[in-house]
């Protein structure tokens, strides 16, 4: 069985995409995200989708408990 923090590494999650799970963490809106970090819309989804996609999830609350077991974050 692997460990939190080898799962960790394999999960290899850009500067940006760490920005916006942390917002997605802290309950930001797609909307919010974009204008929190500056970005636009579009750009922002395809920050989440790129979170989604790397966490295996199907939705935000997914990413967050995937992050949180895979130890990129903590509550």
């Amino acid at each position: 069985m692997k460990t939190a923090l080898t799962q960790h590494k394999q999960i290899k999650l850009s500067a940006r995409e760490l920005e916006v799970l942390k917002l997605i963490v802290e309950g930001y809106t797609n909307p919010k995200i974009a204008a929190e970090l500056y970005i636009s819309l579009n750009t922002a989804k395809t920050h989440v989708r790129s979170l989604m996609n790397k966490l295996g999830a199907s939705h935000r609350i997914e990413v967050v408990i995937n992050a949180i077991r895979h130890g990129i974050v903590e509550i």
